[in-house]
């Protein structure tokens, strides 16, 4: 087990090993809004904006605005507000749905992928350089982990806003 703690993974009992995931993960959410911030500040655009970016960034081509509304959490108004925001900057652009003449996608810039790319040199170098200490088993099982919780945190999300 790849660690700074002091102990190996066999020297811990299952309740600490739990109790340190969970005591990292909120360290690690916590740090990473910091990051988020900062990276935001440095591009001059907010961290909800960083957030659009990466999420359409994962996607295979444009989208709706209500996919941005839909990947985002945001209301179809504020995913709106987003776009046009991001459109002003010159991050997305909007491109007509060949499918539906009344309708937009939405996309990153060509140049917005670059700018943003440049911002993420330095600090991409930094978080590979965390993943090379670990195997390549070591690698899937965190893979696995952050798929898992990032459905969970979805979901979750979800029931919050429905009032569940």
């Amino acid at each position: 087990m790849s660690t700074d703690s002091p102990r190996s993974g066999e020297q811990w009992s299952r309740a600490e090993l739990l109790a340190h995931v969970v005591t990292e993960s909120q360290r690690h959410y916590a740090n990473y809004s910091l990051f988020t911030q900062a990276l935001a500040d440095h591009v001059s655009l907010h961290p909800t904006d960083m957030q659009c970016i990466a999420l359409l960034d994962l996607e295979p081509g444009p989208v709706s605005t209500g996919d941005v509304a839909r990947l985002t959490g945001l209301t179809s108004g504020s995913a709106t507000r987003l776009v046009d925001r991001l459109v002003k900057a010159g991050i997305v652009e909007r491109l007509a749905d060949p499918n539906d003449r009344r309708r937009s996608l939405v996309a990153l810039a060509p140049d917005a992928r670059n700018r943003i790319g440049e911002a993420w040199d330095i600090p991409g170098r930094a978080f590979g350089a965390v993943l090379d200490r670990y195997s390549d088993a070591e690698l899937a099982v965190i893979a696995d982990y952050l798929h898992r919780a990032a459905e969970v945190g979805r979901s979750q999300a979800e029931r919050l806003q429905s009032g569940g």
